[in-house]
C-alpha cells in the first residue's frame, strides 16, 4: 500500500526563477548598455558584479562624482545615455553634482542608485544610509523614477532610458530600492517584462512657416553670422551644418564644445574675430546654442547697439526662445531636421554674405592670428601659459583623431582661443556651468567610448578635483596623457597672506609640487617639463606610446590673472580697474 500511494504522488516541477539584479541587468543589455561607471559598495557591489560577468564592462572609479561625469560625457559622444551607478545616500549625492551638470549641459545620463527601503525612510526610523533619494534628485534632473516591484524593471529602465535622450536630453535618476535586487519572480514572466526602447528619440520637424520665416530674414541679413553651440556637435547633423554653413559663406563662431564640427582653421571661421563678429552682425542663426552668460546673454556692450540684432533660433526646447531677448525666428525641432529644413527651402540659391563683411572679418581675424603667432612660439623657462598652449596646439594639430580634455581657469580661457580642432566631438570642456572637476571621468569616458587617445590639459587646482583617479586611468591602462599647467596656485602661485601670520594665501598651493611622481606610484609614466621644447618631447613620447602618462608643466608663478565672469565681478578688480 505505501508503493501504491508513492507511485500516485505527481511529479515535481521545476520553476525557472530570476531576480531583480538579472532583471536590471537584462534590461541595460536589451537597450544596448555596454559600460557602466560607478563606485562599489553597498547595496550595490554584486549588481557590479553579475554586470561585468554578464558582458556589460564596469568601470571602477574612486569617487561618484567622476563616475558620474563619465557616464554624463559618454553620452554626449554617443548619444545613449551613460549610466552612473551608486550606493546610497553619500554615494547618491556625490553623483548627483555630476546629474544635475548633465541636465545643465543636455548630455543623456542616467544615475541609478541603491537606496533604503520606503516603509523605513517615510518613518524617518534611521536606516542604513537614510535618505528620500528620489525627492532630492527630482530637483536636480530631468525625470527621476522608482522601482518597488521587479515586474516594473523593465518598464522602470524603458522610461528612463526614453527620457534621459528624447527632446532635449538630459539627466534622469533611477532609484533601486536594496529589497527589490533580491525579489524573485518566474523567469518567463520576467523575460516578458522586459521593454526594449524603440525610437527613443523622434525626429522633431520644424513647421513650414517657421522656416520660410527663418529663411527670408537670413536673406535679408548684410552682416549674417552663424554660432555652432555644444548642442550641433551632440546632433551629430555635421554634414547639413557644413553644408549650410558653405553655401550661405556667412562667418561662422563655434562655441567650444562645437569647435571642430568644421576645422578651426576654415576660411569662414571667426573665432579669432570674435568680438567683431558679435558686435557687428546684424542678423544671428544660432544652431544648439544658448543665449546664456557665455554669449552675454545676447545684450551689453559685447553684441553692440542693443536692438540692432535679429536672431534666428534653433532648439528643440520651446521655452528655450525669448529667454533673454526676442527671437525674431524660432524654429523648433531637432537640429538636423531644422538644418535640413533650411537647406531644402534654400534650394540651388542660398542668401550669401556680402563680400565686404566677409572681407572685414578676414581681416579682423588675420590680424589677431598675426599677433597671437609670436606669443606661442616662445621658449621661456619657466614657461607661460602661450608658449606651452603653442606645445599643445602643435600635438593636436599633428593628431586631429585624438580627444582634447580641457578644464582650468586660465588653462581652460586661454586654451579655448588658442588650441585648434579639426573634428567634431574632439574638445570637450567644462560646459554651461563652467565647473572644475571634470577633467579625469572626461578623460576616462573618452578612451573607453572612442577607443582614441585622449590629451588632458589641466591647471593645477582643476586637477585638484579629480586626481585621484588617475590610478583608474592606470588600472584600465588607457591611453590617457595628463598635462598639468602647475603655477602653484589658483590663478597665480605668487599671492600673499595680507592679514600676516604663518599660513599661506587661500590660493597658493605647495610651491615646485611634483604631480608626475602622482602617477608613478600606480604604474604610470611621469615627467617633469621646465620649457616648451622639453614639454614638447614629452607629450609626443605620451602620444606616441598610448601609455597613462602624467606631465608636470612647470607655469611661472606669477604667469595668469583672475579669470572669467567671477573676475570681473571682484570689487577689488573694479578698484584697481578704476
Amino acid at each position: 500500500m505505501a508503493q501504491a500511494a508513492t507511485a500516485q504522488k505527481p511529479a515535481e516541477t521545476h520553476e525557472e526563477l530570476t531576480d531583480g539584479f538579472h532583471l536590471i541587468i537584462d534590461a541595460l543589455k536589451l537597450n544596448g548598455v555596454k559600460t557602466i561607471y560607478g563606485v562599489p559598495g553597498i547595496p550595490i557591489t554584486d549588481f557590479g558584479r553579475m554586470a561585468q560577468a554578464a558582458g556589460i564592462r564596469v568601470i571602477s572609479f574612486r569617487h561618484e562624482q567622476n563616475a558620474g561625469y563619465a557616464a554624463s560625457i559618454a553620452g554626449f559622444l554617443t548619444k545613449q545615455p551613460g549610466i552612473c551607478l551608486t550606493v546610497s545616500a553619500p554615494g547618491f549625492l556625490n553623483g548627483l553634482t555630476a546629474l544635475a551638470h548633465a541636465t545643465t549641459n543636455c548630455f543623456p545620463m542616467i544615475l541609478i542608485s541603491g537606496s533604503s527601503e520606503r516603509e523605513i525612510v517615510d518613518l524617518q526610523q534611521g536606516d542604513y544610509e537614510e535618505m528620500d533619494q528620489l525627492a532630492v534628485a527630482k530637483t536636480m534632473c530631468k525625470a527621476a523614477y522608482r522601482v518597488l516591484h521587479a515586474q516594473d524593471i523593465g518598464i522602470g529602465v524603458a522610461r528612463a532610458i526614453r527620457a534621459a535622450v528624447s527632446g532635449r536630453p538630459g539627466g534622469v535618476y533611477l532609484d533601486l530600492p536594496a529589497k527589490l535586487f533580491g525579489q524573485v519572480m518566474n523567469a518567463e514572466e520576467g523575460r516578458k517584462s522586459l521593454v526594449k526602447v524603440i525610437d527613443a528619440a523622434p525626429a522633431q520637424i520644424p513647421s513650414p512657416e517657421a522656416v520660410k520665416r527663418a529663411v527670408d530674414l537670413f536673406k535679408s541679413a548684410k552682416k549674417p553670422l552663424i554660432i555652432l553651440g555644444k548642442g550641433a556637435a551632440y546632433a551629430q547633423a555635421d554634414d547639413a551644418i557644413k553644408t549650410l554653413v558653405e553655401k550661405t559663406g556667412a562667418p561662422f563662431l563655434p562655441m567650444s564644445m562645437a569647435k571642430g564640427i568644421l576645422p578651426d582653421t576654415h576660411p569662414q571661421c571667426a573665432g579669432a574675430a570674435r568680438s567683431t563678429v558679435l558686435k557687428d552682425s546684424d542678423v544671428v542663426l544660432m544652431i544648439g546654442a544658448r543665449l546664456n552668460w557665455l554669449l552675454s546673454h545676447g545684450k551689453g556692450k559685447t553684441w553692440g547697439e542693443p536692438h540692432s540684432k535679429k536672431f534666428i533660433q534653433i532648439d528643440i526646447e520651446p521655452k528655450e526662445m525669448d529667454s533673454n531677448v526676442e527671437i525674431a525666428a524660432p524654429l523648433v525641432g531637432d537640429i538636423g531636421s531644422c538644418v535640413q529644413a533650411l537647406l531644402d527651402a534654400m534650394g540651388n540659391n542660398p542668401p550669401k554674405a556680402p563680400s565686404d563683411w566677409i572681407g572685414a572679418v578676414t581681416k579682423k581675424k588675420e590680424d589677431n592670428i598675426a599677433k597671437m603667432a609670436p606669443k606661442l612660439m616662445n621658449n621661456n623657462s619657466p614657461m607661460d601659459y602661450y608658449g606651452a598652449l603653442g606645445v599643445i596646439r602643435e600635438a593636436i594639430k599633428n593628431r586631429p583623431d585624438a580627444i582634447f580634455v580641457n578644464e582650468g581657469a586660465n588653462t581652460l580661457d586661454l586654451a579655448r582661443g588658442v588650441v585648434d580642432m579639426y573634428k567634431p566631438r574632439k574638445r570637450l570642456d567644462v560646459g554651461t556651468w563652467g565647473i572644475m572637476g571634470i577633467g579625469q571621468g572626461y578623460s576616462i569616458a573618452a578612451a573607453i567610448e572612442t577607443g582614441k587617445q585622449v590629451l588632458a590639459l589641466e591647471g593645477d587646482s582643476a586637477f585638484g578635483f579629480s586626481g585621484m583617479e588617475i590610478e583608474t586611468i592606470c588600472r584600465y591602462k588607457l591611453p590617457v596623457c595628463i598635462v598639468i599647467f602647475n603655477n602653484d596656485g589658483i590663478y597665480r602661485g605668487t599671492d600673499v597672506n595680507t592679514g600676516g601670520g604663518s599660513d599661506p594665501a587661500t590660493t597658493v598651493f605647495v610651491k615646485g609640487a611634483r604631480y608626475d611622481k602622482m602617477i608613478e606610484a600606480f604604474g604610470g609614466v611621469g615627467i617633469n617639463a621646465t620649457s616648451p621644447d622639453e614639454l614638447r618631447r614629452a607629450v609626443n613620447q605620451a602620444m606616441d606610446s598610448g601609455k597613462p602618462t602624467l606631465i608636470n608643466a612647470v607655469i611661472d608663478p606669477a604667469a595668469g590673472s583672475e579669470s572669467g565672469r567671477i573676475g570681473n565681478l571682484n570689487p577689488q578688480s573694479v578698484l584697481k580697474k578704476k
